[in-house]
């Protein structure tokens, strides 16, 4: 007898003949048995294969009817055999022809792996030819298997066409692969197949264009960029590569800036740092300050193939802020993940080692000198933890751990004296001078005239590459021979005595002195006083803090530019960081540090206190940039007035970037912060500020959440800061501590909702739209959904007048939660869909990856197991790269709940206990993701037949859900409820049903661990 379930099902007889099978439940039965063909199959799984989530009343007698109408239809009792653990169809795997193609498929796969295509394109095209039509087409009850099936038809496609691209046949796949990605636009290996097809049938152009239709399906639908093989694709399309489509790494170039000169005088040690990047895994540029070691570093980095990250380590002002300096550079969410109260917090290094873990990633460090113990600390903990990680670092000083190799970076060699022109034209020291001179004097060359003032020039300055550039920009005002005896003048000070018993940062500091000389009065005032900025200052900005008592400061920062001692890029002025650390000492000599950082913390404050009402209205993605781009600045200011003890200024600054770190995901960046001003402060908050007390208290309970302090300030906080719907100054704060604390649920659900409507309508606009936000959330808590609804969709009319993004996710968010609960899954997916589009727009990374994990939940009850898995694996990719544990759990919990309706309660359970251990504890909502996942785990608990461990999850998840969500509750009480049926307890079960959370609590036990604890 042979059993046919690829296409319509059907059973022929031993002479061939087709037999009746009866209606849909009866094929669904014959499906499942026939996919474990020779295995026995639990009851409870064929039970909801069958029925699905409506089984009658009497389910195991209906399933045995169901077998007994089987048995009269295959005409043979025994090919259905009866267990105690379930039913078995008594035929051999290789007689169902879904094993059939499975087997023939692996061997294909194998022979492909083996560089064998020709046998592997024809084992996958005998296993393919298995197919009549869609799998289980009329088997509509068996959608689960039908959907595995399509999967593994799908794939094995995949694999027969990459057989015979292999061997050439590129033209006649073309058509066959542009249906293919038509049918399902998100896969990516099938674009890069039909890339790579069109590449071989001479359409490059056509080629280039699935790519971007690719790229632009992925961003609208997804949120996110190519991945690997579609990237490596494209990039051999692009190179004209004979070898398209062989995968490889996608690679990224992180901080890579392009350079405006040309590369001079490096050859051998350029070569030489390649070689020892192939050798080493931690290599070291050390040398003298102005020697080239960060433009050398540069060059090898872009001649380095693979991901490459360089990160400039000059603006950070403290060691502790090192790791967010390299999460920040690697386009790491910065957030702040806190473990199980009985566990650890995961700090910004563990993030790093963990997002970095399988990375074979090139880690530039440029600048180690001034935090090279944190440095040093830093290195040898990714290395250990980074087994793939290589890091390349510059410093005046070497890292001192083990396994370091030093490269050193000695000056440029220095032209010989006597020689002729041309060999001194060929020194590497000269032809530097030469090309810089060029782009300020164009037109310059080195020549009979000038060739040993030029090769004096380099003498004197021992060959340093930045001092030869500043000096060669000098020639915009001076002659040759003037710089040289300018600079003979200079240096005869520097270099009396020893020279090996000096620093060698002591003739770069020559330079900057001569450059130094030459300024004008009111010119040296401005350029010490712009040493104040942190990555540089807008134009207005050094107006307003550099400028009193100067005329024309806008003139003067011109020469400044001019003169080569400040750089203009971007509406920006910036200083390189060795003038910048000469001009500091002027400034400190001066008397003016104290006076100029508190000016710089009032603009800073203004700019902060400014931009912070624009952060919730259309404009928001223009004054995010804004911020963005002074981060530095914003950021020093506020720990310089924590220094200082200025903590009036320093709480005032905090409370107005409290929204742009929680938009711009520095959660942990703001929290740090946060705790070292509370600390500062000590025990009694600042007079007459506080609601800026109380942002600075959230945000640093945020970051250290297990501080023996933060339980008391919070609860100081509801003395101080009384329950006030929505009426407090600072409108982020109406957010902030509801997110945290969770509903004054001790007033009383009605009275809480009574203050939010009273107060609703004499709000500002973005305060009303976040009230109708809470009400929405305490209605569907509370179990009334039509309400929550109403209030979802006011509130989402006034965040879209608004224009506001970040509140649009949010409410997006909240109905599409509330179609998913009511069982609309297609309504649910599309307000994803659509808040997704909005999160692209703002560019909020953890937003997406959220979303992703949301879209795929729908998926999953719509039927499309293989696209939710693929969604729940992107999200949790992305996760990883964030560091963001609380989307890792949720994108585990659907991955687990993929395993369970496919049948496989060991993967199930494993995956969603995961999920629970890394659900992070932070937040009030976090309560019902937890919870979310207890019901998930009490559900595959009753699926195995383990009732204790499934009353021991939905207890727990009742203590969870608490009162305040009684969704939640009533899900949590149902569970309770079937595992009293299921253990025959029928009167617990009917008494279960009509109980409250708190009587259903003190009945289980308060919700007990599953492991009883």
């Amino acid at each position: 007898m042979r059993f046919d379930i690829l296409g319509p099902v059907g059973v022929l007889d031993d002479e061939g003949r087709p037999l009746a099978l009866g209606g849909p439940r009866g094929r669904a039965l014959l499906v499942l048995l026939a996919l474990d063909a020779g295995r026995i199959v639990p009851p409870d799984q064929l039970i909801d294969g069958v029925y699905g989530g409506d089984p009658p009343p009497n389910a195991g007698n209906a399933l045995q009817s169901q077998v007994s109408r089987l048995r009269r239809a295959l005409g043979a009792q025994d090919l259905v055999e009866f267990h105690p653990s379930g039913y078995r169809l008594a035929v051999q795997p290789g007689d169902v022809d879904a094993h059939r193609f499975r087997r023939l498929a692996e061997k294909g796969r194998q022979a492909l792996r083996a560089g064998d295509p020709r046998t592997a394109a024809g084992l996958l095209g005998d296993a393919l030819g298995l197919w009549r039509g869609a799998a289980l087409a009329d088997a509509p009850l068996a959608e689960a298997a039908a959907a595995r099936l399509e999967e593994q038809r799908l794939a094995a496609t995949e694999d027969r066409v990459e057989a015979e691209l292999a061997l050439g046949g590129h033209r006649e796949l073309v058509a066959e692969l542009t249906e293919l990605t038509a049918a399902h636009p998100l896969r990516e290996r099938p674009r890069a197949q039909l890339m790579r097809a069109l590449y071989g049938s001479g359409r490059q152009a056509e080629a280039l264009a699935a790519f971007e239709e690719g790229r632009r399906v992925l961003d609208e639908e997804l949120g996110v960029e190519p991945g690997a093989e579609l990237a490596a694709a494209h990039l051999a399309v692009l190179r004209a590569d004979p070898a398209l489509g062989a995968p490889a790494a996608g690679v990224s170039r992180l901080g890579l800036r392009a350079q405006f000169t040309s590369f001079v005088g490096r050859d051998r040690e350029l070569a030489r740092l390649g070689a020892l990047l192939g050798e080493a895994r931690l290599v070291t540029l050390i040398g003298p300050g102005g020697a080239g070691k960060t433009r050398l570093a540069l060059e090898a980095a872009e001649r380095t193939p693979g991901d490459v990250c360089f990160v400039e380590l000059a603006p950070v002002t403290a060691a502790g802020d090192l790791p967010r300096a390299l999460l920040d550079a690697l386009g790491l969410r910065d957030l702040t993940i806190l473990a199980a109260h009985d566990r650890p917090m995961i700090d910004p290094a563990d993030r790093l080692v963990t997002a970095l873990a399988d990375r074979g990633l090139l880690l530039v460090l440029d600048n180690c000198e001034h935090v090279v113990d944190a440095a040093a600390a830093l290195a040898d903990r990714l290395l250990a933890g980074c087994p793939a990680l290589r890091i390349l670092t510059t410093s005046r000083e070497a890292l001192g751990i083990t396994g370091e190799t030093m490269c050193p970076v000695p000056p440029l060699p220095l032209p010989a004296l006597g020689v002729p022109v041309e060999e001194t034209a060929g020194n590497p020291a000269v032809r530097l001078f030469a090309d810089r001179a060029a782009a300020a004097l164009p037109g310059f060359a080195v020549d009979g005239g000038n060739a040993d003032d030029v090769a004096g020039i380099c003498r004197a300055l021992d060959g340093l590459p930045l001092a030869i550039e500043l000096a060669a920009a000098r020639l915009r005002t001076l002659s040759v021979a003037e710089v040289a005896a300018r600079l003979d003048d200079r240096f005869r000070l520097l270099t009396r005595g020893s020279r090996t018993a000096l620093p060698r940062h002591q003739t770069l500091r020559a330079v900057v002195a001569w450059s130094w000389d030459l300024l004008e009065e009111s010119e040296r005032v401005l350029a010490r006083r712009l040493t104040v900025f942190v990555g540089g200052a807008t134009l207005e900005a050094a107006e307003r803090v550099c400028g009193p008592h100067l005329d024309d400061p806008i003139d003067v920062l011109a020469s400044l530019a001019d003169k080569s001692l400040v750089t203009v890029s971007g509406g920006r002025y910036r200083m390189l960081e060795t003038i910048r650390a000469f001009c500091a000492e002027r400034l400190a000599d001066a008397d003016e540090v104290d006076g100029l950082r508190l000016a710089h913390a009032g603009h800073y404050l203004d700019l902060a206190v400014t931009a912070d009402p624009h952060l919730r209205s259309a404009g928001q993605l223009s004054w995010l940039k804004v911020l963005d781009e002074d981060r530095d600045n914003l950021h020093a200011a506020l720990r310089w007035t924590i220094d200082g003890g200025r903590f009036e200024t320093a709480l005032r600054l905090l409370a107005a970037l409290t929204c742009y770190w929680w938009m711009r995901g520095l959660r942990g960046t703001g929290g740090a912060m946060a705790a070292d001003l509370l600390d500062a402060i000590g025990p009694a908050p600042v007079a007459g500020l506080a609601e800026e007390y109380a942002m600075c208290v959230v945000m640093a309970a945020v970051h250290r959440h297990d501080m023996p302090e933060t339980p008391d300030r919070l609860e100081a906080l509801k003395n101080q800061l009384p329950f006030q719907p929505m009426a407090y100054r600072h409108e982020f704060l109406n957010m902030l501590i509801p997110m945290y604390t969770g509903p004054p649920f001790e007033l009383g659900a009605d009275r809480v909702l009574d203050l939010l409507a009273e107060h609703s309508a004499s709000l500002p606009p973005w305060g009303r739209a976040l009230s109708h936000t809470g009400l929405a959330f305490i209605w569907q808590n509370q179990g009334d959904l039509v309400r929550a609804e109403a209030q979802f969709r006011q509130s989402l009319a006034a965040f879209r007048s608004l224009g506001e993004r970040w509140g649009t996710i949010l409410v997006l968010t909240g109905l599409g939660d509330l179609a998913y609960l009511q069982g609309d899954y297609r309504e649910a997916r599309d307000l994803v869909e659509e808040a997704l589009v909005v999160a692209g727009q703002l560019g909020a990374q953890e937003e997406l990856a959220e979303l992703v994990c949301r879209k795929a939940d729908c998926l999953a009850y719509l039927g499309d197991l293989a696209q939710a898995e693929a969604l729940y694996l992107n999200a949790a990719e992305q996760a990883a790269r964030l560091g963001a544990a609380q989307i890792t759990a949720t994108a585990h919990h659907g991955l687990g709940g993929i395993a369970r309706l496919r049948g496989d309660l060991v993967l199930a359970r494993e995956l969603m206990e995961q999920a629970f251990a890394e659900c992070p504890t932070v937040w009030y909502s976090t309560e019902d993701t937890r919870g979310t996942i207890c019901l998930s785990l009490g559900q595959v608990a009753v699926d195995a037949g383990d009732l204790g461990a499934a009353r021991a999850w939905y207890g727990r998840a009742l203590t969870l859900a608490g009162s305040g969500n009684q969704p939640l509750s009533a899900r949590a009480i149902g569970g309770l409820a079937e595992v009293s049926r299921r253990d025959g307890d029928e009167e617990g079960a009917a008494r279960l049903a009509t109980m409250t959370p708190e009587q259903a609590l003190t009945l289980t036990g308060r919700g007990r661990s599953a492991d009883g604890a």
